[in-house]
């Protein structure tokens, strides 16, 4: 497993170095109105990780947290 997980990085990086020596004299700048889009969805992204972050905290203190009432049997 460990030899085939780093045969698969060597030949990745390998094959990925004419990918980034590319020229980027091609590429397009993108615009103002395609940031503040792309920071938008990332805000609403943002914005839904921190109640779902408390809400997980707040599961796994349940879970592991001790119960402070016993059922007592009444036999």
């Amino acid at each position: 497993m460990k030899n085939t997980l780093r045969n698969t990085l060597i030949a990745l990086s390998f094959f990925s170095g004419s990918a980034f020596a590319a020229d980027q004299g091609s590429a397009g700048g993108g615009s103002l109105l395609l940031s503040l889009f792309i920071g938008f969805f990332a805000l609403i992204v943002v914005f839904q990780l921190v109640p779902a972050t408390i809400m997980l905290i707040g599961i796994i203190k349940g879970l592991a947290g001790k119960s402070s009432k016993e059922v007592k049997s009444s036999h």
